[in-house]
């Protein structure tokens, strides 16, 4: 294959790029992205950059010399809205057709928007760095701040806020934040540390409705309370940017489908990151993996089946993610949805750091580390066995 078309400028899309090159690949390769700024990074958004330390945070992956340097163009500000998918051939916003021999698909996704018609006044989200420059500049001191839906988006954005002073409430659904994914002793422990840097927590509601009422929204409540507050955001995850391929004969159901190595079953078709379900082997069904450090490795993957040489098998990767959560490293590894049994391995309260295991039929499955980095990367090698598949 001599010219590939990677669409979405995201870590998966960076990732693809960078990937074949290393392997050699010596044809065009083309990274096309709607936003008009050098590919970033959007985990520092809700930290960094809410903080106002955005100059610290390192957000672009890359400086414009390293694509020249490895011969990437970039086309930028001009969303892809059309695939045809026999011709391999991306239409852009403006126009422009650009076809390739390989075309990866790397659009990520998006924030999921409180219904707008069931609020009056602003609900902010935060997913690109338009996004967080708008919220960064809304935040001050003192004000109230509700943040409806209690995620690690959602945390990081509570978190952030309280450090610059602001009163902040999170509205979750579930009895505790993080409990279907974390399970309750976990979710126990990662509430108490929202509690302790003085968030306020209301659990077991949902937020029916937003009024305005002057300068200030009221939030209507499943339990039939109110409350008030001057700043409203969701943290409601996100959709797969995936509508500009209706039509196009790619598989799509809750993002793209693809094998256990990116590929759609159409011809020199690829995807990567949080657009693609792929099938996970060790579960049995398509899977999206919302995470910075899946992206990566489905692009490596994705690289390699484009430069036909061996990777890592998909089956062999463990989910990993992190978040920074009032002053504390957070880490999961591995499955910890499904566990039967958590147990805590360690536990420093003069740091506030644990560990917690997580197990399934006696088996580790999963761990979970607070301050506890290097103890928790340990299990790295017990939780993602050795592999590798021939591209």
């Amino acid at each position: 294959m001599t010219r590939v078309v990677i669409v979405g400028a995201s870590v998966a899309g960076v990732g693809v790029a960078n990937e074949l090159r290393r392997l050699g690949h010596a044809g065009e390769v083309l990274l096309v992205d709607g936003q008009d700024h050098l590919p970033y990074d959007r985990p520092p958004l809700s930290k960094a950059v809410l903080l106002g330390e955005e100059a610290d945070a390192g957000l672009p992956f890359h400086e414009a010399a390293h694509y020249a340097g490895i011969g990437v163009e970039l086309v930028l500000g001009r969303a892809a809205v059309s695939l045809d998918a026999a011709t391999r051939t991306i239409t852009l916003a403006d126009g422009t057709r650009l076809r390739g021999d390989a075309v990866v698909i790397a659009s990520g996704a998006r924030a999921r928007h409180f219904p707008a018609g069931l609020a009056e006044g602003p609900v902010w989200t935060i997913r690109d760095l338009a996004d967080a420059h708008a919220l960064r500049r809304q935040l001050r001191p003192g004000m109230r701040l509700a943040v409806v839906g209690g995620g690690f988006v959602g945390a990081e954005v509570a978190s952030s806020a309280r450090k610059l002073g602001l009163e902040v409430t999170i509205f979750e659904a579930a009895p505790l934040p993080f409990l279907r994914i974390l399970g309750p002793a976990v979710a126990t422990e990662l509430a108490a540390l929202h509690e302790g840097a003085g968030v306020a927590l209301r659990c077991g509601v949902t937020v029916d409705r937003i009024s305005r009422h002057g300068a200030a929204q009221h939030l209507h409540l499943s339990d039939g309370g109110t409350e008030e507050a001057d700043l409203v955001v969701a943290g409601l995850g996100c959709l797969p940017n995936v509508e500009w391929l209706e039509g196009s004969g790619v598989p799509l159901l809750n993002g793209i489908l693809c094998d256990a190595s990116g590929r759609t079953g159409l011809d020199g078709i690829f995807a990567a990151g949080d657009a693609a379900a792929w099938f996970s082997p060790l579960a049995g069904r398509h899977e999206r993996h919302e995470h910075w450090t899946a992206a990566r490795e489905q692009a490596r993957i994705v690289a390699a089946g484009i430069a036909g040489t061996e990777a890592t098998a998909w089956e062999a990767f463990a989910p990993y993610f992190w978040s920074d959560l009032h002053g504390r490293r957070v880490q999961v590894l591995g499955d910890t949805a499904g566990a039967e049994e958590v147990l805590f391995a360690h536990r420093d309260e003069a740091r506030g750091a644990f560990l917690a295991e997580y197990r399934h039929g006696g088996r580790l499955v999963g761990v979970v580390g607070c301050n506890a980095g290097a103890r928790t990367m340990r299990y790295l090698a017990r939780l993602a066995p050795s592999a590798t598949v021939a591209a």
